[in-house]
């Protein structure tokens, strides 16, 4: 993992009243559709408490931007059963500035890489 090239989004969900096990039930869907992406780097749920968090990382602002194309119509299902109350975009300027544009309606806090490590 390159951390020049690599995208993350972090996205926090909070389900609505009585729409948590619908909500937590839709993951494994979204899981089985991002399998299949060329560009994924992981991807996967955690839980703490009343909040849902994906866990993902793209090779380049493309590979997220596909992923988003990719899960989008289900993304807008569960939106419509929880609120998204944080959204971060992580990765170097050269890669977040492929997504501001696409990105611009959403709430995104952008952090720009700074420094780092590959092994």
């Amino acid at each position: 993992m390159n951390p020049e090239n690599t995208v993350s989004i972090h996205p926090y969900f909070k389900p609505h009243e009585g729409k948590w096990d619908e909500f937590v039930g839709s993951l494994q869907a979204f899981v089985d559709q991002t399998a299949n992406e060329d560009h994924v780097l992981c991807y996967d749920f955690t839980i703490c408490d009343d909040t849902v968090f994906c866990r993902e990382a793209y090779i380049g602002g493309e590979g997220a931007l596909t992923h988003l194309e990719n899960v989008g119509a289900m993304l807008e299902e569960a939106l419509q059963i929880s609120d998204l109350i944080r959204l971060e975009v992580h990765g170097s300027a050269v890669e977040l500035d492929k997504m501001r544009e696409p990105l611009k309606d959403l709430p995104v806090q952008w952090f720009v890489l700074e420094t780092g490590l590959q092994k």
